[in-house]
């Protein structure tokens, strides 16, 4: 009795403590080109449907932001795994079952992506989205739904990412950074600027991070995303989760190693936002990860005070990797 008791206390002294420091922070990109991938073409509806107001949590609304989705072994779904309009191959689609196997090979949050800039709806396939995160959250995962603004529009964007946030279920939100549909790069840091704010205004309780371009790629192609806005955006986002593929990285660069990349990405993370800075890792793309990367990740992780892991995406992660992303779990949730 008395260590159970201990155990319910340290679980809640390192919560309340995340949820402090969070109050001080996927991935693909519109069609045309991504990181790392490349996606079929899709046209803009000519009209997109009328969203319905959306009910926001009230926890989102008010009272402290509880960071906890991010901590532990995370995995990633998009719209390509779980969607009929984008996943045409049933028999591969993703489905309940799934849910109920990362559940039983340990991961402990789901990050789902709700939508698409040409999506018809501000939340896509609700009636096959819903029951996932239903799943989900029944088989006792937390829930961070995510999203890729393309900034064309930032009300558009708005729009989606509170729908995404408020999806019954849905515990934090996740904002993918990555879109250059913008070309005019001032104009499209100065839209990622102001929906960061006008994000954080609407949402000001909810727990949100940034999902980024990792530092490293961004200092060896400067013309990516030239004076990216670290600073700027520093204070509307709790947790920083850039995307650290070691596996789209060549050996010759010396980046593909997990330890090093992973490394370098949170160190200049923190460097251009503050030390204290709150990091999950993203490791991939999986199919493409190692047992050694996944050690590498995770050592680089632990030595740096990372709060979770997880790798790029589920349908590509293989059994072998399992037992060694089980030490990104947070035993304390």
């Amino acid at each position: 009795m008395k260590t159970k008791a201990l155990g319910v206390m340290l679980t809640a002294a390192v919560m309340a403590a995340m949820v402090v420091l969070g109050q001080g922070a996927g991935a693909q990109e519109s069609p045309g080109g991504s990181y790392p991938y490349a996606f079929p073409s899709t046209s803009v509806p000519s009209a997109l449907a009328p969203t319905p107001p959306v009910s926001i949590p009230a926890s989102m609304l008010s009272g402290p932001r509880d960071l906890g989705a991010f901590t532990g072994l995370g995995t990633w779904l998009d719209v390509y795994d779980w969607s009929v309009a984008w996943h045409k191959k049933a028999s591969t689609r993703t489905t309940l079952g799934d849910i109920d196997r990362m559940a039983a090979a340990g991961v402990q949050t789901l990050f789902i992506q709700t939508g698409k800039w040409d999506s018809p709806t501000d939340v896509h396939e609700a009636s096959r989205l819903l029951p996932l995160i239903a799943r989900a959250k029944a088989r006792g995962l937390s829930v961070v739904a995510w999203y890729l603004p393309t900034f064309e529009n930032v009300d558009r964007d708005l729009s989606r990412l509170v729908a995404a946030a408020s999806i019954p279920g849905v515990d934090a939100l996740g904002v993918d950074i990555e879109s250059s549909r913008v070309s005019n790069r001032a104009l499209r840091n100065q839209r990622l600027v102001e929906l960061s704010t006008r994000l954080r205004a609407t949402l000001p309780s909810a727990a949100i991070a940034a999902i980024p371009y990792p530092p490293v790629v961004l200092s060896m192609n400067v013309q990516l995303w030239p004076g990216f806005p670290w600073t700027a955006l520093a204070p509307d986002y709790d947790v920083w989760m850039p995307m650290s593929y070691q596996s789209v990285r060549t050996s010759k660069s010396g980046w593909k190693d997990g330890f090093r990349y992973t490394a370098a990405n949170v160190d200049r993370v923190r460097s251009s936002i503050g030390a204290n800075v709150l990091v999950h890792a993203v490791g991939g793309i999986a199919d493409k990860t190692t047992v050694a990367d996944v050690n590498g990740i995770l050592r680089a992780s632990s030595q740096r005070g990372v709060i979770g892991g997880s790798l790029y995406d589920w349908p590509t992660t293989p059994a072998k990797l399992l037992p060694a992303l089980r030490g990104f779990r947070n035993p304390l949730r």
